[in-house]
């Protein structure tokens, strides 16, 4: 039978730290793309409110601040629609990376286990065929059911990611009929 040695034991838990590392480095590039999407629209909404308080200030009868606020709506809009597809998108490029390092390692786990079943099964005693039958079936059971998942939440995601499209199309094109009829 096939044991595990040293080698091998420290050979895994180094690559299982170079993995925690890769995905932790991930994660602080996710969060930094997001700080400086913050800083970026924190910026743009600064220097417009500026611009507008100034357009305000310039103002001369009702009117003309009716319309100046009506035109500021649909460019809200549009903005919030866009800020938050580019949050969306930097959510999902970090969360693509993640699922690609996890199914990376449990595709090397599954390869690995099935190699030590294989083995086990060679050296197995004689009269252990059943024992190694059953054994083989559950990791091939074990490793469909894993992939089955794996197609759920990659088909759900897929579909969050529709209807987030979807409900920010809809959002953008609901804006400017009102932002039309303000004026």
């Amino acid at each position: 039978m096939s044991v595990l040695t040293v080698e091998q034991i420290v050979a895994a838990q180094k690559a299982n730290i170079e993995t925690l590392f890769g995905l932790t480095n991930k994660a602080f590039e996710g969060v930094e793309k997001i700080v400086e999407l913050n800083l970026t629209a924190s910026k743009a909404a600064l220097s417009e409110v500026a611009g507008h308080s100034q357009s305000v200030l310039s103002v001369k009868d009702v009117q003309e601040l009716i319309a100046l606020q009506s035109n500021l709506l649909q460019p809200l809009a549009e903005k919030t629609a866009a800020y938050s597809r580019h949050l969306y998108d930097i959510a999902s490029n970090t969360s693509a990376e993640f699922t690609k390092a996890v199914e990376g390692q449990a595709a090397d786990a599954q390869a690995k286990f099935a190699n030590l079943v294989d083995n086990a099964a060679k050296n197995a005693p004689a009269g252990s065929e059943a024992a190694v039958a059953i054994l083989k079936s559950s990791v091939s059971a074990a490793n469909n059911a894993l992939e089955s998942v794996q197609k759920a939440v990659k088909q759900a995601t897929e579909v969050a990611e529709a209807n987030f499209n979807s409900v920010a199309a809809s959002a953008t094109t609901a804006a400017k009929p009102a932002a039309a009829k303000k004026r």
